[in-house]
Order: C-alpha cells, then structure tokens, then sequence
C-alpha cells in the first residue's frame, strides 16, 4: 500500500462567509487541527494493542502519548520506554499515517490497561468521587511542599502563556498548558485542542526528560480546572494548579485530600484559592495614612 499522506499540521485553512451587520464577505481563515490519535502500546512478546483513541490538535505527539501513560499511573520511569514511533502497520490507510503511535517499552506493565480505556474527546475525564480512591490505591502520593509564591508573579503567568500560544493567536480555538519556575520562568508550553492533551504534553515533556516530580513548578492552564488536570498534575507531583477558568467540584475534593495548592478565576490581579493557600504568598496591604498617623499620634 502506498503512504504518501503528509505529516498534518496544528492549523488547517478554509474558506469562510463572515457576516458583520449588513456586511458580508467571503475570506480565507484558518481553524486548529482536530484530528485523532490512537496511542498503543507494546513489548517483547506482545504485539501492539490499542490502548486509548484521543481527539487532539497534531504537534508532540510523542509527548502526549507519553504523558497519558504516566498520568493513567501505566509507566514510573523513562527508562522504561524502548522508543515512541509512528505506527507502520502497512494495514494503516493513508487518513491513518501519524495519527497512530506506538510506545515500545522494556517490559510488561505491571497494571496492563483494562477495558475501561477505548475512546476520549477532547473534552474527556473520569467521573465520580470514587477515582479519588483509586488513585490512592494506584499509588498517588501527597505532593510534596513545594515553593511558596508571590501573589503577583502568579497574576503574571497567564499572559506569559498566552504569548507563547502561537496557534491560539491565529485560531483562537486552543487550550494551554504552561510549566513555570517559582519565579515565573516558563520551562513547557503546549498547545491543544483538548485542556487535558495540552497538560499531557507538558508531563510527557517532562517525564521523558527525566524531571519528574515537578515538586518545584507551577502548572498554568487555559479554561476550567477538572478532575483530569488535577489527575494529571497529582502523576507529575506539581504542587501548585492555576486555572484562568473555574475548577470543578471534584478538582477541588482531589487537591485537598493530595495537598496541592488549586487556584482558579485566575484574570487579571485578582484569583481564588480553593485549597492550601499557604503556597500563595499574600500581597502586601498599604496601611492607610490615617491609621499611620493614628497609630504615631
């Protein structure tokens, strides 16, 4: 069979009627790739199985990959990854070229995935307060201390993300992840379709280079905080979650019970903390000038 597909890229471009008032006219645009990605996994003495299909935005593929096994607490160590390629199955059809990737690992998992991994959207989670259990029995540690931050640096971070979003400023259709030192330095910034790819790919950044825990950073994300990008974040061991949107209600019960510090609504100078501020250095309050002179007098 012949593949002569091109590798698809982050935007694709199409012909639009655009409506303004009583104006209308037709232009060229350009709208974020949704294609699917069909992760599999495989080592000696077992052929490739298909473990999960996911809607994403083409770009770090690898990384995603990478990062969904760690985050579904399936591989601990990089080193137990023999390589991540794109499926040459000649059975592949040439719509299927580099939307199919296979991580080739040193041996067996421990936990094989279970039947419950089949499809994802971009929009997927687990749902239900009974996963906070399994990730306990799954392993997933409290989060260590971690760094404690300036208030205004963390106000800071979301227009750092966003200048770093190339595809988002010319599509408008992307969600962000942003990796950030203590002091506001972005290490990872990854773009997706789906909130949860783009935190994938920052893990599988990471994971890949050998950096996990994240004990040190700070994890920025575009839209709403759920359960899945506090699952995420718990796998990489960062300690501290901001949201520009609102968390959810099991974001919220699943960074209390692991200790991690979760922060949404974050726009501007203004954020609310919803558990363990005390990582959130507070802002310093002018005193009033008649309370000063009260308190000479």
């Amino acid at each position: 069979m012949s593949h002569t597909r091109r590798r698809p890229g982050s935007t694709v471009r199409v012909r639009v009627r655009e409506v303004d008032g009583t104006q209308v006219r037709y232009r060229d645009d350009v709208v974020a790739t949704e294609e699917p990605l069909e992760i599999r996994v495989a080592w000696p003495g077992q052929p490739p199985r298909s473990l999960v299909v996911t809607m994403r935005t083409p770009g770090s593929d690898f990384e995603l990959a990478a990062g969904f096994l760690r985050s579904e607490g399936l591989l601990q160590s990089p080193d137990q990854v023999v390589r991540i390629a794109y499926c040459t199955d000649p059975t592949l059809s040439s719509e299927q070229l580099y939307n199919v990737v296979t991580v080739d690992l040193a041996a067996p998992l421990v936990n094989p995935p279970a039947a419950r991994y089949a499809a994802a959207t971009a929009a997927c989670g687990v749902c239900g307060k009974e996963s906070l259990d399994e990730l306990e029995l799954r392993g997933c540690q409290p989060v260590l201390a971690g760094p404690v931050v300036d208030a205004a640096m963390l106000c800071a971070l979301p227009d750092r993300l966003r200048a770093a979003q190339d595809v988002f400023s010319r599509t408008g259709g992307l969600h962000a992840a942003g990796l950030f030192s203590p002091d506001g330095e972005l290490l990872c910034a990854r773009e997706d379709i789906g909130r949860h790819n783009a935190v994938d790919k920052v893990v599988g950044w990471a994971f890949l280079d050998g950096r996990l825990p994240l004990s040190g950073c700070v994890l920025v994300t575009s839209g709403r905080a759920g359960y899945e990008i506090g699952q995420k974040a718990l796998a990489a061991g960062i300690p501290l979650v901001a949201a520009v949107g609102a968390p959810s209600s099991l974001a919220v019960d699943l960074a209390e019970r692991f200790g991690m510090t979760l922060v949404g609504f974050l726009r501007g100078e203004r954020f609310v903390t919803y558990t363990h501020p005390e990582r959130i250095e507070s802002p310093r309050q002018s005193t009033p000038a008649s309370e000063t002179i009260a308190e000479l007098s």
